[in-house]
Order: C-alpha cells, then structure tokens, then sequence
C-alpha cells in the first residue's frame, strides 16, 4: 500500500449500506464500525473490503447483539484503539488517556465529533444510516502519519 495508512470509520448505519462507503473505503487498512449496525450483511460488506472491528450499538441488542461485543479493544497499523457504541458508557470503565490509547471510537449521537484529550484522540464518525434527527450523514477516515491519527470527517450525500 502507497502512503500513509488509513482506518475508515463508520457507525449508526441502522441497516442502510451506503455504497458510497465502497469507494470511501477502498485501499483502508482497517475498518471501525461503532455499533447500531442493523444487519449483518453490512458487517460481511465491510469484512470485504479491509479487516473490521465492530461492536454492537443499543439498537442492535438483543437482535445479533450477541455476535457483536459491546466494547472492543485493536491495535490496528500501530494505533491502540478502543470502541464502544455510547462513549459515555467508556468512561465508567476506563480512562483511555491514562490507559495510552490512540484512538477512542464511538457512535450513537448521530453527531460527528473531534476532540484531542492530550495525545488521544476521542471520534465519534457521526451516522451513515439513512437522515435522521435532523443531522447530516457522514463517515470518517483516520490517516496514521510517523504514529498520529488525522482524523477527517467525511459527508455523506
């Protein structure tokens, strides 16, 4: 691969598979899905197109919930990255920055979101599902250059 090493992110698709998400993806080293997934079959399309980490949103429990963890940990092109589908749920049971993560993902706002605490950096992707709540629809893409994540959000039409 030429370049630098991109993580596509995603989350909140609530069933709908935006084939932008195809073109958007290509050539990624690792895909997040933070949860609210809707179907497995969009888990299968994202497995075809990078290795995948997804964990299960509210709306996917008790459905396929159980095939899908509530959090995960991955180190994926090396950034340690931690992922849960309510990032508030996180902080009861960790400290990602004391605990040296690069990367903290989650979804379920539909609300894209950058925020740097020290060196971590925290990313909510916003939703990829059909319009809902009045918030625009979007992806994310995290470029790792020398070992930090550039986070850039991405709408999606």
């Amino acid at each position: 691969m030429l370049g630098d090493p991109i993580i596509g992110v995603v989350s909140d698709t609530h069933g709908y598979y935006d084939p932008a998400l195809d073109r958007l993806f290509a050539g990624a080293a690792h895909i997040v899905h933070a949860g609210d997934v809707g179907t497995l079959s969009i888990i299968a399309r994202l497995r075809g197109l990078a290795p995948l980490t997804a964990v299960a949103g509210n709306t996917d429990l008790p459905g396929f919930g159980d095939q899908l963890p509530w959090e995960a940990e991955v180190e994926a092109v090396g950034m340690r990255i931690l992922v849960c589908h309510i990032g508030q749920s996180l902080m009861g049971r960790h400290d990602p920055v004391a605990e040296g993560f690069d990367l903290v993902i989650s979804g379920h706002s539909h609300v894209a979101a950058v925020e740097w605490r020290a060196e971590t950096l925290f990313l909510n992707p916003g939703s990829a599902g059909r319009a809902r709540f009045a918030q625009p629809r979007s992806a994310a893409l995290v470029t790792v250059t020398a070992g930090r994540p550039e986070p850039r959000l991405v709408p999606l039409a």
